[in-house]
Parts: C-alpha cells; sequence; structure tokens
C-alpha cells in the first residue's frame, strides 16, 4: 500500500514521476540550461580590434597592451570571455594599414583601438560608423578626423600625445643636456604644424640653427642624419611618427655612431640605448583608453567623449648613453628626472 501511494502522489505532485525519472529529468534540464548559457554568452562576445604600429613581436607591445587589458578586465571585459581581439600591426608600412584596415572591417568590430595617424587615415577610408579611440595621436582637429577636441563629432575620439608646445619643450631640455648644441635636425615624417612652429620659436630664443628631415624609410632617415652629422655641434629631434617609431634602433645607432645628442617622445628609445625623452605617459594612456571602449561597448556615442589631453609627462634619462657622449646630467635636470635608466 505504501509503494503504491508513492506512485499515486509522485515526487513534488506529479503522479507519473518515481525517484529515477526525477533524476533523469533534472539532468536533462541541467544539460539543457548549460548548453543555453554558453549558446547565450557566445552570442553576446563582443569584438575589439586593436590596430597598431607595431608588429605584435615587437617587445614594446605587451607593455602598452597589458595595461589596457587589465584596466579592460577590471572594467568586466575579458578576452575569451564576453570579448574578442583581433590584433592587426602594421609596423610603419602605410600600404599594410590600409590592406589591415579593410580586414578589419570586414570583422565587424564593434569597436577598434589605434595608436597611429595612418593607420587612423586608412580606417577613416574604409568606415564612418565603427567606433574608433586613438591613443597617442597629434593633429586630431587640424586634419579633420575629428571637429573639436570637446565636441569630437563622428566615430572617433580619444587621447592626444602632447600639448601644442611640447616641441620647444623638446629642444628646451636638449639644450639643457647639452648646452654646445647649437645645430638641431628634425626628424619626421609628417607635417607636425603646430609641435614645428612650437620648435622654430624656442630656436629663435635659444639661437639654435634648425633643420627640417622630411623622412619615410629607412634609407631617407639613414641619408639624412648621415648629412646633418657633417655639421657641427649637432643634435636631434626624433618626432614620434610611423616611421621612427620602425627605424628606433637604426636612428638610435646612427646618433650614437656621430655622436648626436637627440631627444625623443617616448621612453622607449631611452630604454633602447636613446640618450633621453619627454612625453606623455604612454602606458598611462593606454590604461585610460580601456574606460572609453567600455563606455561605448555600454552604449555611450564617440560623438560625445571629448578628445583628453595628456595628464602626466614623463622625463627619462639613459646616463650611460650621456656618459658615452661625454655629457654631464646637470642636477637641474636629475631633480626633474621620471626615471633614470643606468
Amino acid at each position: 500500500m505504501a509503494i503504491a501511494a508513492r506512485t499515486r502522489t509522485g515526487i513534488h505532485g506529479y503522479p507519473w514521476m518515481g525517484r529515477r525519472e526525477f533524476m533523469v529529468l533534472v539532468g536533462v534540464t541541467l544539460i539543457a540550461c548549460h548548453r543555453a548559457a554558453i549558446a547565450q554568452s557566445t552570442n553576446h562576445f563582443r569584438r575589439l580590434g586593436i590596430f597598431l604600429d607595431l608588429p605584435e613581436s615587437d617587445r614594446v607591445v605587451p607593455s602598452l597592451i597589458t595595461p589596457f587589458l587589465q584596466e579592460l578586465e577590471r572594467l568586466g571585459w575579458k578576452d575569451g570571455r564576453n570579448i574578442r581581439i583581433e590584433y592587426r600591426g602594421t609596423d610603419g608600412d602605410a600600404g599594410r594599414a590600409r590592406v589591415y584596415a579593410t580586414e578589419l572591417v570586414n570583422l565587424k568590430p564593434d569597436i577598434i583601438l589605434i595608436n597611429s595617424f595612418d593607420n587612423l587615415i586608412a580606417l577613416h577610408q574604409e568606415t564612418r560608423s565603427i567606433p574608433v579611440v586613438f591613443v597617442q595621436l597629434t593633429n586630431v582637429v587640424e586634419s579633420g578626423m575629428v571637429a573639436s577636441l570637446a565636441h569630437p563629432g563622428g566615430n572617433i575620439t580619444g587621447f592626444t600625445r602632447e600639448e601644442p608646445g611640447i616641441g620647444g619643450k623638446w629642444l628646451q631640455l636638449l639644450r639643457e643636456m647639452a648646452p654646445h648644441v647649437t645645430q638641431v635636425a628634425v626628424i619626421h615624417n609628417g607635417p607636425w604644424t603646430e609641435t614645428m612652429r612650437s620648435i622654430e620659436v624656442m630656436a629663435t630664443a635659444l639661437r639654435v640653427q634648425l633643420h627640417q628631415a622630411r623622412v619615410s624609410g629607412a634609407a631617407d632617415t639613414e641619408h639624412a642624419i648621415d648629412v646633418f652629422a657633417n655639421e657641427p655641434n649637432g643634435g636631434l629631434i626624433v618626432m614620434p611618427d610611423s616611421n621612427s617609431a620602425k627605424h628606433r634602433e637604426q636612428i638610435i645607432a646612427l646618433a650614437a655612431l656621430y655622436g648626436l645628442p637627440a631627444i625623443y617622445a617616448n621612453r622607449i628609445y631611452v630604454a633602447d640605448g636613446g640618450l633621453m625623452s619627454y612625453g606623455a605617459d604612454q602606458v598611462g594612456q593606454f590604461r585610460r583608453a580601456a574606460s572609453y571602449v567600455d563606455s561605448i561597448l555600454k552604449g555611450a556615442n564617440p560623438a560625445d567623449l571629448a578628445v583628453q589631453q595628456p595628464t602626466k609627462f614623463e622625463l627619462v634619462i639613459n646616463r650611460m648613453t650621456a656618459k658615452a657622449l661625454g655629457l654631464t646630467i646637470p642636477q637641474t635636470l636629475l631633480a626633474r628626472t621620471d626615471e633614470l635608466i643606468e
């Protein structure tokens, strides 16, 4: 009678369900829920394109991308869990930039992170709708890529590399390190209108003769520095563009060969043996970019996110390179140095 009563009552009020049937049902339900969760997770993956001017194999890439990804994860986005990342690195090649821009746009990413003006131009030709967050760029207003810093409009926003007067600061620091320098070659591959103007103003004040060397490849760069090395009391200002990024080892080696004091915009040049650098904190800007990526993925319009200027600048000096050039680092400069590489 007891068994018959349980059969009639069943489990949880189902007269047909015995214990075995109940356990089977639970198992089937759990499997179905798990599959549904996987399907839902897969369907909700967002796609992020990272489009830099450095190949993924360049040792500087992890130092920039890792802090960005760490901050992105802190904000709730993890590669392989709810976001997928597509990396493309052009190695400063404008032709490759156009190919990779097309590839990335065809992948239909939700957003693209970028650090190169050439890459930005290539992307701008491919899409006006996919949001783009840039890091360490200049002349974005002058070039028409954004309408203004406060209200960029369109699909592009991000973080600029420097303030307009930083060029003059480069020359001033170079002269402070090497007071004998009276002629300076500016190595670049772009217009750099505002920055160049500030260098010219400071050159007049310091009575320094400027030589502009617009270069676009290894051969151009070597020839320009070779020729300039014949000038007495020379020094270099190396602009932070795709050419200098691609050929930084060559530029550093030529500066050492000819005994030319040189100033750069990024710490990586000094870590590789360059004399000194002064510029916006690269790592900090990549980390801050994660907040814009997060906001846009959550629905913010890039047109409404103001382009931000640097909040921190770093002065880095390589003591060994200074010694090799016969330079003594002034105490006034040491006191302002953020990092001294031994």
